[in-house]
């Protein structure tokens, strides 16, 4: 028997757009976890209109390794335990200079500020569109 997987314009509307809630709804959950955490300077981009490998970037700056860690893992655990949702995979938590933490369609960049300058991710996506995710932006 084959099965064949229905592309996203045939799948039901309500569907669709619980996932796209449902990744948004991480990506804010992740941004105010960073910031609660005194991550710096943090965005969420939506990626949906530049490429098809995931919906939202959140990208945060921390001012040292311990801080950078304990806001990956405080990320991973108020996920879980919110929304019951794990991480596929992590790069870059040994060196602490920049940590990527993969949820599939979101992707969330941790970075220490002269990690995060030479990248420019918010440059190199600039087409994306900034998402307003805590009260003060507008």
């Amino acid at each position: 028997m084959k099965i064949h997987a229905k592309s996203p314009s045939e799948r039901p509307r309500s569907v669709s757009k619980h996932l796209k809630e449902s990744a948004l709804q991480r990506a804010v959950l992740a941004a105010r976890t960073a910031e609660d955490n005194r991550g710096t300077d943090v965005v969420v981009l939506d990626m949906r209109e530049l490429t098809s490998l995931f919906d939202f970037f959140v990208i945060a700056s921390g001012t040292s390794r311990r801080q950078l860690h304990a806001i990956s893992e405080e990320i991973d655990r108020v996920l879980e335990q919110e929304l019951h949702d794990r991480r596929l995979g992590i790069e870059g938590y040994e060196e602490s200079r920049w940590i990527l933490l993969d949820y599939g369609d979101v992707v969330v960049h941790l970075f220490e500020p002269e990690t995060r300058a030479y990248y420019a991710l918010e440059d190199l996506w600039g087409q994306a569109r900034p998402i307003p995710w805590n009260n003060s932006a507008e």
